[in-house]
């Protein structure tokens, strides 16, 4: 069990060390929009998800209401129920019900990619290895940013508080330039995005329900316009 354990931990610390810069980048951005360190924090520490973090941050800032808020990070972090439903399907006799609620509170999407790969089945040491490091390198990352963010000058943070936003258009632009069904649903997205914010007749949605409107229009309409053919579908190894 320790050896399951300690290859989790080495095939955690990429993730970690990536983490940290992520979320050091999210608390300065805390910092910045008028959040405490120990708030910056405790968002990190009771939540492990980075686009949902940010959007949540905004809503907060912008003064919107819990329904907005609840809805959005269900639109946003949706997609963290099918990967650990995916996930389940090689979980060991080990993963009790308690063990998969508290591998699934850091189920993210490197997570989630790397155990899906290891051959066989995965258990609960293996699972807590990977999923140790990482939570430890978001949180760490946030701390760091936070206090960064309330010693060094506005300006300076300012800038680093974009980093990230670059950290989505990195994630974005790869199958963006490989798959024109990606192409076309954030098309969709930037476009009904600018109509909401633009067109006076769209003046009453909020920041909180032109994201999820956003989301959900650009997505149902991906899936039923261009739905994944079955040849396209990757395939299992043999």
């Amino acid at each position: 069990m320790l050896s399951d354990y300690g290859r989790g931990l080495r095939h955690g610390l990429p993730i970690a060390l990536g983490y940290v810069s992520v979320a050091f980048a999210f608390g300065i951005q805390a910092r910045s929009a008028g959040l405490s360190t120990l708030q910056a924090v405790l968002i990190s520490l009771l939540n492990v998800t980075s686009a949902g973090q940010l959007a949540g941050l905004t809503l907060m800032t912008a003064g919107a209401g819990l329904t907005e808020m609840v809805l959005t990070q269900l639109t946003i972090n949706l997609r963290y129920a099918l990967m650990s439903l995916s996930l389940g399907q090689k979980l060991d006799r080990s993963m009790t019900l308690v063990h998969r609620a508290l591998i699934a509170f850091c189920n993210t999407d490197e997570v989630f990619a790397v155990a899906s790969q290891q051959p066989g089945t995965v258990g609960r040491a293996y699972l807590y290895g990977l999923t140790n490091g990482p939570f430890v390198g978001w949180v760490l990352g946030t701390l760091l940013g936070a206090l960064a963010g309330g010693l060094l000058p506005k300006a300076l943070t300012d800038a680093l508080g974009i980093a990230i936003y670059g950290m989505f258009i990195a994630i974005v632009l790869p199958p963006l330039r490989r798959m024109r069904e990606v192409r076309a649903v954030v098309g969709v997205s930037v476009a009904l995005s600018c109509a909401l914010a633009l067109m006076p007749v769209f003046s009453f949605v909020s920041d909180g329900f032109r994201i999820i409107i956003c989301a959900v229009v650009a997505s149902v309409l991906g899936a039923w316009l261009m739905p994944l053919r079955a040849e396209d579908a990757p395939k299992e190894d043999a």
